[in-house]
């Protein structure tokens, strides 16, 4: 649902390295390699996470598009080398082998192995897994940052937190959700660096440790959890996405990223399903203008999105992610080929991603919110979007409006 900038991902779970496009992204930005491998830290971070982040030491290589830490407005090319394709080189080979490789016939309930194999026509599954796994989802938060790094610049943060996993739910301050500089006050930063401080990316405490638990419970019985996690985007202006067609709306492009990552099951906005239970009354955010801080809302649950544009609330979303399908105690299942039932087939794996899966979220709304922005204040450097998003912050509303010259 990119309309400015164009994104493409490449690369298997267990291939040679992962490749990543980003074009669009306007000349004049500063961008380090360190800044997208603090994301890819981030990512690889959290209890319940399996044996491959122990191989994995995610960094970036910046391939094109940069010129001495500034962008040239050109195409920018990312690689993330896979430290595991020397154990896997035979196995996932681009060029044929003479060795045996045995295929993977064995389907597991809940991954892509059978509507993959059916749509592709493959006999190993190896082919749609490899590609399906969430080891794509790298790219993703390397491309993210090069969009953070756009938002930051003019004032824009994302953060993400753990609401539940299993059936261990947090709570969370309230300002979190409708102070505009929740992201940057002394309150703020100190819940949010308690939160990239935990775990399970949680900022609350006591819900922490019950989560930790039962992720262990969970590994103990060969098992996995899911949860849900919660992605605020503070400092965006108003009026990004569109009310005039259904795909130029914001919100249709933030459920549509979050809703491509693997094991997300379900989006909403703001107060979401739950605002579907009220009235009318006791939901909808009473409007104020105060003359020093502009337009207000008494509340938010709308989730800082009205008629599919930004408001200027903090933007807030919550993501329902699935339990992982590989178990450690397989599922009953059928072998692809002979159509025999089997046990579904075991590949190294997590109990839980959801506190991965949040930074994921971070970085997909990034992408989302900076094409929007581009397409708002677009220019071809930095200097020109920041003159046009200058002149908009300044009277957004003129006084009136000139009738055209005869």
């Amino acid at each position: 649902m990119l309309r400015v900038l164009r994104m493409l991902t490449a690369g298997e779970s267990h291939g040679q390295a992962l490749v990543g496009v980003l074009e669009g992204m306007p000349a004049g930005l500063p961008l380090a390699a360190a800044d997208i491998d603090l994301q890819l830290r981030r990512r690889q971070m959290g209890h319940g996470r399996g044996g491959r982040m122990k191989i994995e030491r995610d960094q970036v290589a910046l391939l094109s598009g940069v010129r001495h830490g500034i962008t040239l407005g050109s195409p920018i090319g990312l690689q993330i080398q896979n430290r595991d394709w020397q154990n896997w080189a035979t196995r996932m080979s681009v060029e044929p082998t003479e060795e045996t490789v045995a295929a993977v016939t064995r389907l597991r309930p809940g991954h892509a192995d059978l509507p993959g194999a059916l749509k592709y026509s493959h006999r190993d599954v190896r082919n749609v897994l490899e590609r399906a796994s969430a080891r794509e989802t790298a790219m993703r938060v390397a491309l993210g940052a090069v969009a953070r790094a756009l938002l930051s610049h003019f004032g824009m943060e994302i953060r993400s937190h753990t609401l539940s996993i299993g059936s261990v739910a947090a709570t969370r301050p309230d300002f979190l959700l409708t102070d505009r500089g929740a992201a940057w006050s002394s309150q703020g930063e100190q819940y949010w660096k308690a939160v990239d401080a935990s775990p399970v990316r949680c900022g609350d405490l006591e819900a922490m440790d019950g989560m930790m638990r039962a992720i262990d419970r969970a590994r103990e019985a060969g098992d996995t959890l899911g949860g849900v996690f919660e992605v605020v985007a503070y400092g965006v202006p108003a009026g990004l996405g569109s009310h005039v067609h259904w795909d130029r709306k914001l919100s249709t492009r933030l459920v549509a990223a979050l809703g491509s990552i693997n094991a997300v099951k379900g989006v909403e906005i703001g107060a979401g399903f739950e605002a579907a239970g009220r009235p009318g009354s006791a939901f909808h955010d009473v409007i104020e203008y105060d003359p020093d801080l502009g337009w207000l809302r008494r509340s938010n649950n709308a989730g800082g999105i009205e008629g599919g544009m930004s408001n200027r609330e903090p933007i807030v979303l919550r993501c329902a992610v699935k339990p992982i399908p590989t178990l450690m105690k397989p599922l009953p299942s059928v072998d692809l080929v002979t159509k025999e039932p089997v046990e579904a087939a075991l590949e190294r794996s997590d109990v839980c991603v959801v506190p991965a899966a949040g930074v994921v979220g971070e970085a997909m709304v990034a992408l989302v919110l900076a094409d929007a922005f581009l397409e708002k204040f677009g220019g071809d450097s930095v200097a020109e979007i920041q003159r046009n998003y200058e002149g908009y912050l300044e009277e957004p509303i003129p006084d009136s409006f000139e009738e055209p010259a005869e």
